[in-house]
């Protein structure tokens, strides 16, 4: 029993050795403070440009007053899925928030963008269904497609004429196509209308993630259908309350029926205990501090084009059209080591590598926050010249 037991622990020390030689393992860091633009770490204090939290809206007192009604209200769990007993008040209040802000009929609440995307994709598509995937997508995308047992056709990043040419070429029972609407480590913006044009011409499903780019993108944050100024609706526009909305879950507006449907038929819905009632409560408040203070995204968008600005001056030119930056190092190593320098300057930033992104492609993840200062944003554009050319 020791040796069979020596065998099975030599195969996963091979694996975290091998992980470790090639610069890809990976450990967690623990803050000590809500994710804000001033974060502690061992005890130390940090600029983070690391976060999702866009609108710094993670720790604002207005959710947490929400969250902490919800919880004296509600306790602590559900305790029931959403189907049985775990549905409260506050799920049902902030799916009529979600599905008004985005202008649709209905919306579905999840517990996390994960779990939306690995259930509805292969509630929608299976085996004869064709599903057609960016190149880029998020790993919940990309599982779902696996999950669905559908053919995933992939198409070149954001190539609307590749897309086309792939639709007119795979055909099946159901077919979908699926991309983020800010992808994720590029920070570029899906050609929405383009995508929608050919869903429409061919008959797709077409679904959304706006996971990184509602409260980010349109003048008041609605994100990507704001942001190009159109009416016309993708089927399902999902996305989470973990990034701008500073909580937790995830979520896709769509129709009546599309809601009854995945009600039914989705499994990671069907079969998980439902979310906190405060988490939802505190989603909801979040929506309605986007509502009432469209200078919160404002002063992301500028900080944004500050960012820009100030990396402009040094020479560095990322190519992005959101609040992530992404600065390409290509090393792995390389990229670990200036991550390591910025932190050493009081820089909290993460290093990404593969698998997160392509082999050889390995890069610092920046994001802004609308919390971010001026003179803060100057210092670290400063700070990555300087580690950059190094």
């Amino acid at each position: 029993m020791t040796d069979l037991k020596s065998a099975k622990e030599s195969r996963i020390c091979d694996t975290l050795a091998r992980l470790k030689q090639e610069h890809l393992l990976r450990q967690e860091i623990c803050l000590e403070s809500p994710a804000d633009s001033h974060v502690i770490l061992e005890g130390k204090e940090y600029l983070q440009f690391a976060s999702n939290n866009y609108l710094g809206l993670a720790g604002n007192p207005r959710l947490v007053e929400a969250a902490g009604k919800a919880l004296a209200r509600y306790g602590v769990g559900s305790c029931g899925s959403r189907l049985t007993t775990g549905t409260q008040t506050p799920h049902r209040e902030l799916e009529r928030a979600l599905a008004n802000f985005k202008g649709t009929e209905a919306a579905v609440l999840f517990n996390t963008g994960y779990a939306a995307n690995s259930g509805i994709i292969p509630a929608l598509c299976g085996k004869g269904d064709v599903i057609f995937s960016d190149e880029l997508n998020h790993a919940s995308i990309i599982d779902g497609c696996r999950l669905s047992g559908a053919i995933t056709v992939v198409y070149r990043h954001n190539d609307m004429k590749d897309l086309e040419a792939k639709v007119r070429e795979f055909h099946g029972g159901n077919r979908m196509v699926v991309s983020d609407a800010v992808f994720s480590m590029d920070g570029d913006v899906l050609r929405l209308p383009e995508m929608l044009d050919i869903a429409e011409k061919y008959g797709l499903f077409s679904m959304i993630d706006e996971a990184h780019s509602t409260g980010v993108l349109g003048k008041t944050g609605h994100g990507i259908l704001e942001h190009f100024g159109i009416s016309k609706f993708p089927d399902l526009l999902m996305g989470t309350l973990s990034k701008a909305l500073g909580a937790e879950g995830g979520y896709v507006c769509c129709s009546n029926i599309m809601s009854d449907f995945l009600r039914n038929k989705c499994r990671s819905y069907i079969f998980s205990t439902a979310l906190p009632a405060a988490t939802a409560a505190a989603a909801r408040e979040a929506l309605a501090i986007i509502e009432s203070e469209p200078k919160r995204i404002e002063k992301l968008q500028d900080n944004i084009a500050f960012f820009l600005q100030e990396l402009g001056r040094h020479g560095i030119r990322p190519s992005t059209a959101s609040a992530i930056f992404p600065i390409i190092i290509g090393d792995s190593q390389k990229a670990v080591d200036i991550g390591k320098k910025l932190k050493h300057e009081g820089f909290l930033i993460s290093a990404i590598r593969h698998p997160s992104v392509p082999q050889n492609a390995a890069r610092l993840r920046i994001t802004l926050m609308a919390t971010h200062a001026r003179p803060e944003i100057s210092q670290l554009a400063n700070a990555l010249a300087k580690n950059v050319r190094k």
